[in-house]
């Protein structure tokens, strides 16, 4: 068996020595989708700033197996991304900047850059956008834009902070499918989501409450006792052989029971 993307033993998470997630054990999978789901501050996004490297652990051990003294091979997209309005920089521009994580701002752009750039847009459907300037686009085609900045960069770990929330069906969609090409072709993806039935047909689940509550294949962590002990017990119900939970971030997600 190959050794797990991500190691972490005993790890607690937070802000200025407070605490926002607790001692926690846990493997994630490489080259699998694991989906991590909670409730509104659960540590989701803090747990995603922590492998990324953004965040150092307030106590435990993580290992990254991407993450090694002389490379960073993680790609990680944002769930909002704010850019200077008064900035005229072009779509093509901000796909490009995933190309200086590896390489530095000044280096002048190689065959195989332009052909990562090409390739990043093409795959997330904005090839036709590229002059465009990022404050002229939707919500759906910034987000577009900016998966498309981490494919651009070379990752072996690809994070993904609640890619696919409040956005229309077709970017949904395409970005769902960047999402499982990236898992075909031995990428270890991790995507934090709201929604049940995301973390349904992922390979591998955490279910996060403040600490990790379960973790394991979807059919084992997304039960009823471990959805209660979650999110409470007044938010999970079920009803014709269907689970539902009522937290107002999921907008009344189900899965089968």
């Amino acid at each position: 068996m190959s050794e797990p993307a991500v190691n972490a033993r005993d790890l607690a998470l937070g802000y200025n020595s407070k605490v926002v997630f607790a001692k926690s054990s846990f493997t994630i999978p490489e080259g699998q989708l694991t989906a991590v789901i909670g409730p509104n501050g659960s540590g989701k996004s803090t747990l995603l700033n922590t492998i990324a490297g953004l965040l150092a652990p307030l106590s435990g051990f993580l290992t990254v197996a991407a993450r090694t003294a002389s490379a960073q091979r993680i790609a990680y997209v944002l769930q909002t991304n704010r850019t200077n309005e008064a900035l005229p920089i072009t779509v093509r521009e901000v796909v490009t900047m995933g190309r200086y994580a590896g390489a530095g701002r000044y280096r002048r752009m190689s065959r195989a850059d332009h052909r990562a750039v090409a390739e990043a847009m093409e795959r997330t459907g904005i090839a036709d956008l590229e002059s465009r300037h990022l404050h002229d686009l939707s919500v759906g085609q910034s987000q577009r834009v900016f998966v498309a900045q981490g494919l651009a960069q070379d990752h072996e770990v690809l994070l993904l902070d609640e890619p696919l929330t409040g956005l229309d069906l077709p970017t949904a969609s395409a970005i769902d499918g960047v999402i499982h090409d990236e898992r075909a072709h031995g990428c270890t993806v991790v995507i934090t989501t709201h929604d049940l039935s995301e973390a349904r047909v992922a390979d591998h689940v955490l279910l996060v409450a403040g600490r990790v509550v379960a973790a394991g294949p979807p059919n084992d962590v997304l039960t009823t006792d471990h959805l209660v002990e979650a999110y409470g017990s007044s938010l999970v119900h079920g009803t014709g052989g269907r689970l539902f939970v009522d937290d107002a971030a999921h907008h009344r997600s189900e899965i089968p029971h």
